[in-house]
């Protein structure tokens, strides 16, 4: 990507840390100091990387300078803001542990509570999500809505869990790479995760509120992730086959075609209404256009769906064997 200034890639680690950061200079050093204290204890190897989205007061700078301190840490630096959902993709992607550790990197995320999500990893779980039961944040602006996000997402998709939108998350690295992520669709990866397959487990984690800056993220983000609610919807239910959703629409708008046709035949026939300013007839003729075109595009995307949707068949492989 040319939107990248990449780190070197690390040594391969138990676990990798992967922080997304943008503009949060006062917390970056304090966030280090207690991942470190926190992984330290746990006698695990580990690597910790940020991903910089394009910050602009300082905050690059100062984790340059970390990572020149302790060869652990890497940085990752965009050029430019893409958001959280991209950040995260991008840590992902370079990773060198065999699970990834998801986390803010405000401090409202506790790093003492990795130890017991890797805990979780090693009995079994492909992924652990974090449930921030007491979450120490505003109610209008945070708490309502995402309780509302956590209520609609769970509902349309089948996938009951509490917290949709707690960062901190462990999961397995294979599973972790065969999740294609964009817009808002980190939020997401629970989701994603159960339609391949995973054992998803969901646990209680520490909330704190926020000791410096201001959020980065707030109610204005709803409408891109209900655009991705529906894109996810999509291909929990027509993955398989999009046929079953762009043949439907094209069997059922051909039938309103046909049934215009003979309607402006039959009112030429029985009441000598002109074709030619008959809007049935133009009705008929537009839908079956369209008709044609949803039955091509779904041929088009069974056809070309490895290309367009994530493989899935190698996580579904690996957790059917594990």
């Amino acid at each position: 990507m040319t939107n990248l200034v990449l780190a070197p890639m690390g040594n391969p680690r138990d676990v990798s840390i992967v922080v997304p950061i943008y503009n949060e200079l006062e917390n970056v050093d304090l966030l280090v100091g207690e991942i470190r204290a926190a992984m330290d204890r746990g006698g695990r190897s580990w690597e910790l990387l940020f991903v910089d989205d394009g910050s602009t007061d300082g905050t690059t700078a100062l984790l340059k300078m970390a990572a020149k301190k302790d060869d652990r840490i890497r940085v990752i630096c965009f050029r430019r803001n893409f958001g959280q959902t991209a950040a995260m993709q991008a840590g992902i992607q370079h990773a060198a542990g065999e699970v990834v550790v998801t986390m803010d990197g405000d401090l409202q995320n506790d790093p003492s509570d990795i130890a017991a999500m890797l805990d979780r990893i090693d009995e079994g779980a492909d992924l652990v999500l974090g449930w921030r039961k007491n979450r120490q944040d505003a109610l209008l602006n945070r708490k309502i809505p995402s309780r509302i996000a956590n209520w609609l997402i769970s509902r349309s998709t089948g996938v009951a869990v509490h917290d949709l939108g707690c960062t901190l998350k462990a999961l397995r690295i294979d599973l972790a790479r065969s999740l294609e992520l964009y817009g808002e669709m980190h939020r997401f990866i629970p989701v994603l995760a159960h339609k391949v397959g995973a054992r998803v487990v969901e646990m209680e984690t520490n909330h704190r509120a926020r000791r410096f800056g201001t959020t980065k993220y707030g109610i204005g983000r709803t409408t891109r992730v209900i655009l991705d609610l529906i894109t996810v919807n999509f291909l929990l239910r027509y993955f398989d086959s999009p046929m079953k959703l762009f043949g439907k629409l094209g069997i059922y708008i051909g039938a309103s075609s046909a049934v215009a046709f003979l309607s402006a035949i039959a009112m030429k026939l029985f009441v000598q209404f002109d074709l030619t300013g008959n809007p049935l007839l133009i009705l008929g003729v537009l839908g079956t256009i369209l008709s044609a075109q949803f039955l091509g595009w779904g041929c088009w995307a069974k056809s070309t769906r490895g290309s367009i949707f994530p493989p899935t068949t190698a996580a579904i492989t690996r957790f059917a064997n594990s």
